[in-house]
């Protein structure tokens, strides 16, 4: 090693300028190495300050792997798979943060410690002369003639005491600032070694433990890491497929009712959910519609708003009913109405499919079908046989059976006893009778054409299009009046009247297009037979909703296996010259046959009312009653044709 500069002690007591100068520049580099070694402590300790964090965050990273498993996912518990690898990488964190503590402890003891404790001792200050000057100015001061022993032999020997004690320092530092030379060389490795043999340890005690079997176990998890990337690609892969596919589709679809020619609706839905408008009443007159979420839970009818948990009871549909709506001009509206007749929600589809849907699901949850064992199948048997849980479809090669009078009471007796050929009889086709995609009219009220042809005259009509009772005078004198409380059906235009198996095959068209439209709700009327018209009255105002004439009807007849239900035929003339002909259908309360019987005595009193003989012997043939109105069938009339009910509504449910 190179030869290091000394000062010379045996010149520590002359303190010479050349011994100053010389121990200036000892200073000079004692005070460097200081400013360094303050730096190389600051780096050091900012070493050892992040091994002590590694220390730490090691261990926070151990208890967050073991935090995992207790996590409370939405979506349920983690992967078992990953809780078990996460575990043994919380073992390897553990013996990690053993060995950097025990790092961090041997770069605090090794590296750290060291540089401190040269910075504390070897780098000495400088040595002091302020008493051997004080001393030294004393002694100077002595008088030359006054000459004081004892005072001069006190200052002589406070000056040898002090310039001893100045020397013996100055021997000190000289010697400190000598060996500083030295130590400084030592004090820059030491720490270093330290250092170095810390991070050797660390590293080959990671090396043990990091073995074979810890190489095992990082290449399976490499393995599943690499299959999780996998299947992660495979699925990335098929939802863009997807996502193709599903935007590859007819820009239609976006549309609200974009199927609205022909959609495709499913009538064997018993549930359903989606977005519908509600209507809220917010004053007398005033509604607002409110877009809110929709489904069926059993057989309740749930609503659920955005951002709520969960949906809330809005309507049990257990025996209820469903109709199609008008409501504020708007379309796709619907009502469902309670068990005890009440009007409930009224809702808003977005489409026509969507509407018919709703209104089929809630039908067939108000029959109660969720409760059984197999309920689709269930809903798709009751929808496949509606027409036939209403009434059986009538067989047209089938003889009528029943005793339904005839139109002609006088030939009756003629067409019993004739006997019929077997070759002659001829089964008239379904389009024969009705033109194929006839229109079905399914409310009471006639045409505004047709009802002001009927009532032209005299007689007074409200704006509503119908009549008051008291425009019929002719019902006081008439020497038939019979009620029968009846709900309409529906009517449609037929072709021809000549057979009352048009009659039977409107009464198959229209229950049809009510089991498959899901219509159910009827208009209940009263049907008065009088011996000149038939009118239909408002049960409830007593306001004639319709009137035929007698003579008009063509053809009448009632089901042969449903009794109560019963139809007739009205030709009534056009504006071309020609004439319409239209089936009416009503259900009754009473047996058909009795409205039949009432249609047919009706027309027998027109025409015996140009024969007095005749007339007469009808009156005798027939029992009367006290006002001397005809008696219809028996003398006791059941409760259903009587007067109205004073329990029935004007409408009805089927």
């Amino acid at each position: 090693m190179p030869a290091v500069d000394k000062l010379l002690l045996e010149e520590a007591l002359q303190d010479s300028p050349q011994t100053r100068s010389l121990l200036s520049v000892f200073e000079e580099d004692a005070g460097t190495l200081t400013d360094y070694t303050n730096q190389l402590l600051q780096a050091m300790q900012r070493v050892y300050g992040a091994q002590n964090e590694m220390c730490l965050a090691t261990q926070q990273l151990s208890k967050q792997l073991l935090a995992y498993e207790k996590q409370n996912f939405a979506l349920g518990k983690g992967d078992e798979e990953v809780i078990s690898t996460l575990h043994c990488f919380s073992k390897v964190v553990d013996e990690l943060n053993v060995l950097h503590t025990e790092l961090a402890k041997q770069l605090a003891d090794t590296m750290v410690l060291p540089i401190i404790q040269f910075r504390e001792k070897d780098l000495t200050g400088k040595v002091t002369e302020f008493k051997h000057d004080l001393s030294m100015a004393k002694y100077s001061r002595l008088p030359k003639k006054k000459e004081n022993e004892k005072a001069k032999t006190e200052v002589v020997k406070e000056v040898a005491a002090a310039r001893r004690k100045q020397h013996l320092s100055s021997l000190q530092y000289y010697c400190a600032l000598n060996a500083l030379q030295y130590r400084k060389r030592v004090a820059m490795m030491e720490p270093m070694i330290g250092f170095a043999h810390g991070q050797i340890n660390f590293f080959k005690k990671g090396a043990e433990m990091f073995s074979q079997s810890m190489n095992n176990f990082l290449s399976s998890v490499a393995d599943m890491v690499q299959s999780i990337q996998g299947e992660l690609e495979a699925e990335a892969e098929k939802m863009r497929v997807s996502q193709q596919e599903l935007l590859s589709v007819d820009e239609s679809i976006y549309a609200p009712d974009f199927d609205v020619a022909a959609p495709q609706i499913n009538r064997n839905l018993i549930q359903k959910a989606g977005y519908l408008n509600l209507r809220n009443k917010t004053g007398l007159v005033t509604t607002t519609w409110e877009r809110l979420y929709f489904f069926t839970q059993g057989g309740n009818l749930m609503c659920q708003p955005r951002g709520a948990v969960a949906g809330g009871l809005i309507q049990d549909l257990d025996n209820c009913s469903v109709m199609a709506v008008d409501c504020e001009d708007r379309r796709y509206c619907f009502q469902i109405t309670t068990p005890n007749g009440k009007s409930g929600i009224i809702l808003q589809a977005e489409s026509r499919k969507e509407n018919e849907e709703w209104i089929c699901a809630i039908n067939n949850i108000s029959r109660q079908i969720y409760l059984t064992d197999n309920p689709e199948a269930v809903a798709i048997k009751l929808n496949q046989t509606a027409l036939q849980a209403v009434t059986p479809i009538t067989s047209f090669g089938k003889k009528h059976e029943s005793s339904c009078p005839s139109q002609n009471l006088r030939n009756s007796e003629m067409e019993n006893d004739r006997i019929v050929p077997t070759a002659e009889l001829r089964v008239p086709k379904a389009d024969e009778l009705i033109a194929p995609g006839t229109p079905i009219q399914f409310d009471i009220v006639l045409p505004a054409t047709e009802f002001l042809e009927q009532n032209r005259g005299n007689r007074r009509i409200n704006p509503f299009g119908e009549t008051e009772d008291e425009t019929f005078p002719e019902a006081e004198d008439s020497l038939l009046q019979q009620m029968f409380i009846v709900r309409f059906l529906g009517s449609m235009a037929v072709k021809t009247d000549t057979t009352t198996e048009v009659i039977y095959e409107a009464m198959r068209q229209v229950l049809a297009a009510r089991a498959i439209h899901n219509i159910f709700r009827m208009t209940e009327s009263h049907l008065m037979v009088t011996s000149q018209t038939l009118r239909l009255i408002d049960p409830q105002t007593q306001v004639t909703r319709a009137n035929f004439e007698l003579t008009s009807v063509t053809q009448f007849a009632a089901h042969q296996e449903n009794k109560r239900l019963v139809g007739f035929v009205v030709r009534t003339p056009e504006s071309t010259g020609g004439e319409a002909l239209s089936t009416y259908i009503f259900e009754s309360n009473s047996e058909g046959e009795k409205i039949c019987y009432a249609i047919n005595l009706g027309k027998e009193i027109i025409e015996v009312q140009k024969d007095p003989e005749a007339l007469a012997q009808l009156m005798l043939s027939i029992p009367l009653t006290n006002d001397g109105k005809y008696v219809l069938l028996n003398d006791q009339p059941d409760d259903s044709d009587g007067s109205p009910s004073e329990n029935r509504g004007a409408e009805s449910e089927a």
